[in-house]
């Protein structure tokens, strides 16, 4: 019976992950800037545009269909290009895989920084994702959104529930989860459960990691522990520099203008009779 599981999760991994035409990012982002802003332990959030994207960004009310953690060079691995993969995720029909920042050079994305962490931390966030390359993808969990293919209205409290089902293997695990399982390895917290216990003495807040499968990719955006960083903002903005298109500006040429007199007729010059009119005679 998983064999056959199995066989129905990696077809319908195939469709989900075909692109939808026609995609066009909203806002674009500068891969200039983006190169040069991110760090180790960052994570980096995908509007994507397959057809499982917008089954994510449904259930979860969120432009952010999918998450990578970068964490720098991964050895001497590179692109056939000899690019160097940087970033580590969990893609449809591949796994974990190490993948390099041009592949979402043209996308939409927000870079979500953990505030406060330390180099050890942040080492080991990034060791934990890397020992993962080459895991299997939790086809389950496409089993789990298969429902979803039909255009049926999910009530809003059942959502979250519905992308957190999965086989439990593991070595099969989504993108959300793996960054999620990574931050828990040095007790970092993304959205926990807080618990709050009344007493006379005392009022305390316990908080508590929630399991890795519940975490969406906009729970990294959300959360009051990580920060968003614009690559924009970062490298330096200055509003004046800004070059809008209805503005035409000239660099360098001198535009001279000679108004010659309006000629007379019979001696008299030319004077408008009432604005607006044409020209006659003082």
């Amino acid at each position: 019976m998983s064999f056959v599981l199995d066989g129905i999760g990696h077809f319908l991994a195939r469709y989900l992950e075909k692109p939808v035409q026609g995609y066009e990012p909203f806002t674009p982002s500068d891969f200039g800037a983006l190169q040069a802003t991110l760090q180790p332990g960052d994570v980096l959030l995908v509007e994507g545009n397959n057809h499982v994207s917008g089954i994510i960004k449904y259930l979860t009310q969120s432009t952010w269909s999918h998450a990578a953690l970068y964490v720098g060079r991964i050895g001497d691995r590179e692109t056939e290009d000899g690019e160097p993969l940087v970033l580590v995720e969990a893609n449809l029909g591949e796994g974990v895989i190490g993948a390099p920042l041009s592949k979402y050079a043209r996308y939409h994305t927000r870079i979500c920084r953990p505030t406060g962490l330390t180099p050890e931390d942040r080492a080991k966030v990034c060791a934990y994702a890397k020992e993962r390359i080459g895991f299997e993808y939790d086809v389950k969990n496409i089993i789990d959104l298969m429902r979803f293919l039909m255009p049926l209205p999910i009530p809003q409290k059942w959502r979250r529930k519905m992308i957190a089902m999965g086989s439990g293997h593991p070595t099969r695990i989504i993108c959300s989860a793996l960054i999620a399982q990574a931050f828990e390895q040095v007790r970092y917290p993304i959205l926990p459960k807080i618990s709050r216990v009344e007493s006379e003495s005392a009022r305390e807040e316990i908080l508590e990691i929630r399991h890795s499968s519940l975490y969406a990719p906009r729970d990294f955006d959300i959360s009051p522990y990580f920060e968003v960083v614009k690559p924009t903002l970062v490298n330096g903005f200055d509003y004046k520099k800004v070059q809008w298109a209805d503005l035409q500006v000239t660099i360098g040429v001198t535009v001279s203008v000679t108004v010659e007199p309006l000629p007379a007729v019979d001696g008299a010059a030319l004077v408008p009779d009432k604005a607006g009119d044409a020209l006659a005679p003082a």
